[in-house]
């Protein structure tokens, strides 16, 4: 792919064609088993344990595990899914190192873990394979519920009244199911399809239709689904992208960071996708640190992540951020970006020093100048076209209200991790069958 006389300095097929397989290869490969059954012996199988109340789908992780080292991983996976029925992409995604792991007793006494994380996706990996789907339906109910948005709460949901017997319909607007896990993760985390095989044996259980292309608001409306629909479930996510407030951010060469991430994990041919020499990210959550890993190993030479806080107060995990470190990408804090620079392309970034003031944050005078040639906003997304009806807090959907319930990203409270968001789809999905039943 040639450059464009407007982005000069971004390109493809910046590396040989044999380094792109190599750099997106599986970055944390699959135990075996032998090294599985060493890795659960090391777990103590407390009683109380604490890596179950910091699961937010509160996994029985001891039982799992003695399943594993006693050599049952298909029971250890169903013990899984019964509480997380999204367990292998959780185990790939999951900050596990400042949840579970982190409350690990192993941790507190040799501050090395059980490896949890990797223990859940031997499981569900090994029971998958062997095609294993221990669910089955109840009876039909008769019941109808609407299940708008594909991603990790709505796929929960979904399965979760399936489960009980209910008919669900799942509307999705993008071409494909599985939603952040899809399109807004970094590919080297969830390699070879992955996140659409898992959607696939998920829609086992029967009883799901999912219909793509179809989005609320544009195709379907709040007020027909609950007129067609015994209830509804809103999966919606945040599709929007908090603007920088900086001028020249229209510029040439400055987008979204959850766009960058979904074209390359759609990609057929990662040679083919552009990217800048020398790459700047603005934010300092796990968005930020896949974008710049990623423009990384697609062969940009300089990538910059700047943080406007201090490193205690970003989200991406320190596991995350020293990830990005050895991956070569430079981590810079307490700065704000003022301007983006260049004539109708951005060639560069001004910042602005920054301090923690009594009533907020403080620019300071001093300021300094990164080369960009391309600009990655990484700085939060936002709910976009809250339905007509629905009460908005803190810029998320608050219900439940009436016939419909929320969960993920959009709602109100909670954490924005693939993990919540599958707990409280299963939450949802429970509380919506209790009102079917009594209704």
């Amino acid at each position: 792919m040639s450059n464009s006389p407007l982005t000069p300095g971004i390109a493809a097929s910046r590396l040989p064609a044999e380094a792109y397989a190599r750099n997106f290869s599986d970055h944390e490969p699959a135990l075996d088993r032998h090294e599985a059954r060493v890795a659960a012996d090391r777990c103590y199988f407390c009683h109380d344990a604490p890596c179950i109340t910091a699961c937010p789908t509160s996994i029985d992780i001891p039982l799992f595990i003695r399943q594993i080292a006693t050599g049952t991983p298909e029971a250890a996976a169903t013990t899984i899914w019964s509480q997380n029925i999204l367990g292998g992409i959780c185990a790939r995604v999951c900050p596990t190192e400042t949840l579970c792991e982190e409350a690990c007793v192993r941790e507190a006494a040799e501050g090395k873990p059980v490896e949890i994380g990797q223990l859940q996706r031997f499981a569900t990996d090994t029971a998958m394979a062997k095609g294993l789907h221990p669910f089955t339906r109840a009876a039909p109910t008769g019941k109808r519920v609407a299940v708008v948005g594909a991603g990790p709460a709505g796929l929960a949901c979904a399965h979760r009244l399936a489960l009980h017997g209910h008919e669900v319909v799942v509307f999705e607007r993008r071409a494909k199911a599985g939603g952040l896990n899809e399109y807004g993760i970094a590919s080297y985390k969830a390699t070879g399809g992955f996140a659409q095989a898992e959607v696939e044996w998920l829609l086992q259980i029967g009883g799901i239709e999912v219909r793509t292309g179809v989005e609320l608001g544009r195709d379907v409306s709040l007020e027909q689904l609950t007129a067609e629909f015994d209830a509804v479930f809103l999966g919606i996510g945040l599709t929007g992208v908090n603007a920088l407030r900086a001028v020249g951010e229209d510029l040439a060469g400055v987008r979204n960071a959850v766009d960058f991430i979904a074209e390359l994990r759609q990609a057929a041919d990662l040679s083919q996708l552009p990217v800048g020499r020398d790459v700047v990210v603005i934010g300092g959550g796990m968005t930020a640190v896949d974008a710049a890993v990623q423009s990384k190993l697609l062969g940009a030479e300089n990538v910059t992540i700047v943080y406007r806080r201090g490193q205690a107060k970003m989200s991406a995990s320190s596991h995350e951020q020293d990830h990005a470190a050895q991956a070569g990408v430079r981590i810079i804090h307490n700065a704000a970006p003022v301007r983006v620079l260049g004539d109708g392309q951005a060639e560069a970034v001004e910042f602005a020093y920054t301090s923690e003031g009594e009533t907020g944050l403080v620019l300071s005078p001093e300021t300094f100048t990164l080369k960009a040639d391309q600009v990655f906003k990484a700085i939060g997304q936002t709910l976009q076209g809250a339905p007509e009806g629905l009460a908005v807090a803190g810029g998320k959907l608050a219900g439940p209200a009436g016939k419909v319930w929320v969960g993920g990203d959009c709602a109100a409270g909670g954490e924005d991790l693939t993990v919540t968001a599958v707990a409280e789809g299963r939450d949802a999905a429970e509380a919506i069958h209790a009102a079917l039943v009594q209704g």
